[in-house]
C-alpha cells in the first residue's frame, strides 16, 4: 500500500495581517489603557495611530541601530516609568516587535524591575508567524495570567480563533498563494439589482455576520435593505440574520452588540434570528446553515454583510447571493464559492474605531438614493 502524500498548505506570498498588529487590537478590547511597543519607532505605526480613534495609547521605545545590537531593556524600564507617571493607566500592555524578539529581549524583567501596582498583560510577539491569530492567542494568555481574563472565556475564545483560522484558509484571504485585490462589482449595479428583486416580490435573506466593531458599518447595509423594502413599497418577505447576541464576548464586543441592536430598534428592524455574538462570526454560519435548512429553504436570495465567506453554501444553493466585504483580497474566493455579487466597503474598518452608533456605509447611502430615484 502506498503512503498517501501530505496535503501542502499553500505559500501565501500577498501580505497578510500581522500577529503584533493583532495582538494590538486584543489589548484593546481588553480595556488597556496604554500600550507600549517594545522596538522601532515606526512599527505598527498606522494600526497604532488608527487605535488612538479608539482611545487606546500606543508609546513606543523607539529601538534604534544601535538598540538592535546591544538590547533596549533600559529603555523600556524609563518608557514603563515614564507611561506610569504621566498617563496613570489602570491597565498596561507591553507588545514586543521583530527587532526586540530576535534579540531575545525579555519584558517581563522590566516589569519585575519597575514593579507596577496596576496589571500588566506581556505580549512576547513578532510578525513572523503565519497566522494572525497567535498574536491573540498569546496576548489572551498573558491577559489570563494576569487575572484579567476567565479561564472559560479564554478557552471560548481560542475555540474561535482556531475556527477563524480554518475560515481563512478554507475560503478566505490565505485560501490562494496569491489573491489580486479588487473592489468587486459596482455599488451601483448592485443597488440596482436588490432593489429589481424587492420589487419583484422575492423573498430575502439579509444577514449581518460581522466581526466586532465592523458590524457599526455592516449593519447599516443591513438597515437599508429594510428602509429600502419599505419605501419601495415591496411585498418581499424579508428576514433579519445577525451575530448580534449581547451576552457573549469580552464587555467591549458586548457593548458593540447593544449599541447596534438599539440602532436598529430605533429605525424599526426587527432582527428576527440572532445568530450569535460580534465575536463568533467564525461559527455563526453553521447555525445559518441549519435555520435556512428548517425555516428558509424557499427563499429567493440573500445579502450577507460581514464574513460572507464564512457562511457555507450548502443550503444558500438556488438563490441569488449578494455579499458585502471589507477585503479586497475576499471578492475572487467569494465569487469561487457561487456568490453572484461582491461588493468591497474598502474604508470601512478606518471609520468604524471609536464610534458608538450605526456608520453610513457608501452602499447603504447608495441603496438608498437609487430607492428615492424610483419613486419620483
Amino acid at each position: 500500500m502506498s503512503p498517501v502524500p501530505l496535503q501542502k498548505e499553500p505559500t501565501i506570498i500577498h501580505p497578510r495581517p500581522s500577529s503584533i498588529v493583532a495582538a494590538l487590537y486584543t489589548l484593546r478590547d481588553l480595556d488597556v489603557d496604554v500600550v507600549i511597543l517594545h522596538g522601532p519607532p515606526g512599527c505598527s505605526f498606522k494600526h497604532a495611530r488608527l487605535l488612538e480613534e479608539d482611545g487606546l495609547r500606543v508609546v513606543t521605545t523607539a529601538l534604534d541601530e544601535s538598540g538592535f545590537v546591544f538590547g533596549g531593556h533600559d529603555q523600556l524600564v524609563k518608557l514603563l516609568e515614564k507611561v506610569i507617571e504621566k498617563f496613570d493607566p489602570k491597565r498596561i500592555g507591553i507588545v514586543g516587535t521583530c527587532a526586540s524578539m530576535i534579540i531575545g529581549e525579555e519584558l517581563h524583567e522590566a516589569v519585575l524591575e519597575v514593579n507596577p501596582d496596576v496589571p500588566v498583560i506581556e505580549v512576547e510577539v513578532h510578525a513572523g508567524y503565519p497566522n494572525n491569530t497567535k498574536g491573540v492567542i498569546i496576548t489572551l494568555e498573558s491577559a489570563l495570567s494576569a487575572g484579567i481574563l476567565s479561564e472559560e472565556e479564554f478557552q471560548r475564545q481560542k475555540v474561535l480563533l482556531e475556527k477563524a483560522t480554518e475560515v481563512e484558509k478554507r475560503h478566505g484571504a490565505a485560501s490562494k498563494e496569491y489573491l489580486e485585490p479588487s473592489r468587486g462589482d459596482t455599488k451601483y449595479t448592485v443597488a440596482k439589482r436588490i432593489i429589481e428583486l424587492l420589487k419583484a416580490g422575492k423573498k430575502g435573506l439579509n444577514i449581518l455576520n460581522a466581526k466586532k466593531e465592523t458590524g457599526y458599518m455592516f449593519a447599516d447595509i443591513n438597515a437599508a435593505v429594510n428602509q429600502v423594502a419599505k419605501e419601495l413599497g415591496s411585498t418581499s418577505e424579508i428576514i433579519n440574520m445577525a451575530n448580534l447576541d449581547e451576552n457573549l464576548g469580552l464587555d467591549r464586543v458586548k457593548s458593540h452588540a447593544r449599541n447596534i441592536n438599539r440602532d436598529l430598534q430605533k429605525m424599526g428592524i426587527e432582527v428576527h434570528e440572532i445568530i450569535g455574538g460580534l465575536d463568533e462570526y467564525p461559527v455563526a454560519g453553521e447555525l445559518v446553515n441549519r435555520l435556512i435548512a428548517e425555516k428558509y429553504s424557499d427563499f429567493d436570495f440573500a445579502v450577507i454583510t460581514g464574513v460572507p465567506h464564512a457562511i457555507p453554501m450548502d443550503n444558500l444553493q438556488g438563490m441569488e447571493v449578494i455579499s458585502v466585504t471589507n477585503g479586497p483580497r475576499q471578492v475572487l474566493p467569494l465569487k469561487e464559492m457561487g456568490h453572484e455579487y461582491v461588493v468591497v466597503e474598502i474604508d470601512l474598518h478606518p471609520k468604524t474605531l471609536g464610534v458608538s452608533s450605526i456608520v453610513e456605509s457608501e452602499f447603504g447611502a447608495t441603496l438608498r438614493e437609487l430607492a428615492r430615484e424610483e419613486g419620483t
